[in-house]
């Protein structure tokens, strides 16, 4: 009987503390109106479409646990859906916001509230259009601070700077998609590369809008977060004369290290710390592309400048005076797949990982680019490598969006004829994978697939990228999971000797993450989030030739581990 009490204390003070928790989450109402207005760049004003007329969006910011409802309102010419890019979503898919995967698209003149609440994350994430080639302009930074009292496990940065490398094209981006969409071939690259929406001093009537980033002399632990919301390229990114301390990648903290340079694939993050210990003057921040593949890039430099606030200015009369010109920092060749590979290596889980040992589906994803061949070669809508249309896959299937439900809908409905669960979990034919492929494995077969996975089933994919077309870097992304990027190598994988070399103890955890070119990666994780969770590359070409699929992770057992109801306003297709 005298325990009785102690049980009773010991229950109070954990319900102290969980009503502690519940009083220090927000909850945050915001409205995000999608809508053109008029955005100059490169000597030119177009009508893009902006979010709160801001290009980029707004940056949110929120801590672990907070809960969010955010009403998009959709006042322009096309149908939209906005992604959370990393945000897990857990048992909601209602929120996560690719197109006709799990919902369909806002048409225009009408409005859908995404909820969801922050479960156990923290750090750089952001957010996205996820209907077409709208990301180009409808895009913003996501920041999750720690639960108040939750310290970083590095110093405590001193000010946060929001990156966010954008690629620009001098003409509507939506005109750039359908004319690749008409002719079957590669989309125009971009013109100019930016960074916080601005290219920089390097291309024309850009100047003046330079982003410029005030630094105190002395200042320390100035905490960089670095997006790549690109369109379609991986981009070196270095700030001159200044070493960049990697503390965290995909909102996953990492052990620390010190670089010149990092490399970011389209949907990655990177957060960085800066120390102002420079001699007083004006550096370039620049990013510029990482191409692993034999195709066309936009070869420029974006620019934005740290400037501390007492540099010197330069003496002399008239145009001879004024500020000192920035310093240039050093960035690796367009090709140079070595200072890639090994900045990706070096990253590593912060504390130990808890993978994933015992595997219970072992999957096996070729991923790559292939050609259609035409009945009527070199005509105007064949204007692909050879008289082809391009077109992109994964074990040869090359996925097409559904158009009379969304994916996530018609499954929660039992609605037919909207997908089938035949996904092929290792490739239809094995073949030399990084050689020389026969033409006759060229051509992928479209379809609307989506592969099953038992809820809390242990996953490995093997992630190979393949020679056809081209060898190139595919940044995978997973939505609705983190995982852990057990392994990766050059050349074709091998399942004898290569997972005997996989780190399981503290290798790094991402949303993204790239296939070396003409080799392979592996990753692990637990499916505990049920729902339709899309896996594609984020290049967005490559998404539109079909390089994705979706994963239907089934419910398991009572309402906690269920898919909750849709809500009400959910968009109709």
């Amino acid at each position: 009987m005298e325990s009785l009490p102690r049980l009773s204390f010991v229950s109070c003070i954990a319900l102290l503390a969980y009503f502690a928790f519940l009083a220090s989450a927000e909850h945050h109402v915001r409205q995000f109106v999608i809508a053109p207005r008029p955005v100059t760049r490169l000597c030119r004003t177009h009508q893009s479409i902006t979010v709160n007329g801001q290009f980029p969006g707004p940056t949110l910011e929120v801590r672990n646990g907070d809960s969010v409802a955010i009403t998009v309102i959709n006042r322009a010419r096309y149908n939209i859906s906005i992604h959370w890019h990393g945000l897990r979503q857990m048992r909601n898919p209602w929120a996560d916001g690719p197109e006709y995967i799990t919902q369909c698209p806002i048409r225009p003149g009408q409005s859908y509230t995404y909820k969801f609440t922050i479960e156990d994350q923290e750090g750089t994430l952001w957010w996205h259009a996820h209907s077409r080639w709208l990301r180009a302009t409808v895009y913003g930074a996501l920041i999750i601070y720690p639960r108040l009292g939750s310290p970083y496990p590095f110093v405590m940065p001193k000010r946060d700077i929001p990156i966010l490398l954008g690629e620009w094209w001098d003409r509507n981006p939506m005109d750039v998609l359908r004319q690749a969409q008409f002719t079957g071939a590669a989309a125009n690259v971009s013109d100019a590369y930016t960074i916080n929406g601005q290219p920089g001093d390097l291309y024309r009537c850009s100047r003046a809008g330079t982003m410029r980033f005030p630094i105190f002399p002395g200042e320390t632990t100035v905490q960089l977060r670095v997006i790549n919301a690109g369109m379609n390229q991986e981009l070196f990114f270095s700030v001159a004369n200044h070493q960049l301390t990697v503390v965290e990648t995909d909102s996953a903290y990492t052990k620390p290290f010190t670089t010149n340079v990092i490399m970011l694939g389209p949907g990655q993050t990177t957060n960085v710390l800066i120390t102002a210990n420079q001699r007083p003057g004006r550096y370039y921040m620049a990013a510029r592309a990482y191409n692993s593949a034999n195709a066309p890039f936009d070869n420029t430099t974006t620019t934005a400048i740290l400037q501390y606030v007492n540099a010197p200015t330069r003496r002399g009369r008239g145009r001879g005076r004024g500020q000192m010109a920035p310093v240039f920092p050093v960035l690796p060749g367009f090709n140079d797949t070595a200072t890639a590979t090994a900045f990706t290596n070096r990253l590593r889980y912060w504390k130990r990982a808890p993978v994933p040992q015992q595997i219970d589906e072992n999957l096996f994803f070729t991923v790559g680019l292939g050609l259609i061949n035409c009945a009527n070669p070199n005509s105007p809508r064949c204007q692909g490598p050879n008289g082809t249309r391009f077109a992109a896959s994964i074990n040869n299937m090359s996925f097409v969006l559904p158009r009379r439900n969304s994916v996530m809908q018609a499954y929660y409905q039992g609605m037919p004829g909207i997908f089938t669960t035949d996904f092929p979990p290792v490739p239809p034919v094995q073949f030399d994978y990084t050689g020389n492929v026969s033409r006759a494995l060229w051509q992928p077969i479209k379809g609307t697939k989506a592969y099953k996975l038992k809820y809390r089933a242990n996953v490995q994919i093997v992630l190979q990228d393949t020679s056809i077309v081209t060898p190139e870097n595919h940044p995978m992304h997973l939505h609705g999971y983190q995982f852990y990027v057990v392994g990766s190598g050059f050349g074709n994988f091998n399942p004898r000797t290569d997972p005997a070399r996989f780190n399981l103890f503290d290798p790094p955890e991402r949303n993204t993450i790239g296939t070396p070119p003409g080799g392979w990666v592996a990753i692990r994780f637990v499916a505990d989030n049920p729902g339709a969770w899309f896996m594609h590359c984020h290049i967005d070409s490559h998404l539109g030739w079909g390089l994705a699929m979706v994963f239907l992770v089934e419910n398991g057992r009572g309402r906690l581990q269920s898919v909750q109801a849709p809500p009400l306003d959910l968009p109709r297709c």
